[in-house]
């Protein structure tokens, strides 16, 4: 076999080898995707700073930040069907009809108070996709918003990691 005729068939023999498998389009795979994230961000004072997501699987990741008991990445376990009765818990509170924000400037926030923490859910489930953020500055904010917030950390159990 001459050099020429051995580069070709190894040439061939990789690149027929080095074949990457299918893998399903984004949208297809978020479709059956469960993901509960909240991120509850600084105030003026010693409000704990920090994220904890729920998967479907019931698998729960911490980063804590600035006052929490425990600052870094930590995770844990909640059983999988408390993560779908979560979500189910929020889709029946009016979640995926909440506005998309709850900040200063926007059209849902009536009254502002400064220095307030601001805090991030964002739920990803049965092919549906929503991010809330609220400033708990602003008064106008559903009183239910809260109430889902703390939902959220209750089930993930933050506050082994909190303190609070």
């Amino acid at each position: 076999m001459t050099g020429r005729s051995m580069l070709a068939l190894t040439v061939g023999l990789v690149a027929c080898g080095s074949r990457t498998p299918e893998v399903p389009a984004p949208e297809a795979a978020s479709s059956s995707v469960t993901l509960v994230t909240l991120e509850r961000g600084p105030c003026f004072g010693t409000c704990p700073v920090y994220r904890v997501s729920l998967d479907g699987d019931g698998k729960v990741d911490f980063v804590g930040t600035r006052f929490v008991s425990r600052e870094g990445a930590d995770t844990s376990r909640v059983a999988a069907d408390e993560v779908g009765r979560l979500v189910d818990s929020l889709d029946a509170a009016g979640y995926f009809a909440l506005a998309d924000q709850y900040v200063p400037d926007s059209p849902a926030c009536s009254r502002y108070a400064t220095d307030a923490p601001t805090v991030t859910i964002s739920v990803q489930s049965k092919g549906r996709s929503k991010t809330v953020r609220h400033d708990h500055g602003c008064v106008g904010a559903p009183v239910a918003l809260t109430g889902m917030e703390r939902l959220i950390d209750s089930v993930a159990g933050t506050v082994r990691w909190t303190g609070r």
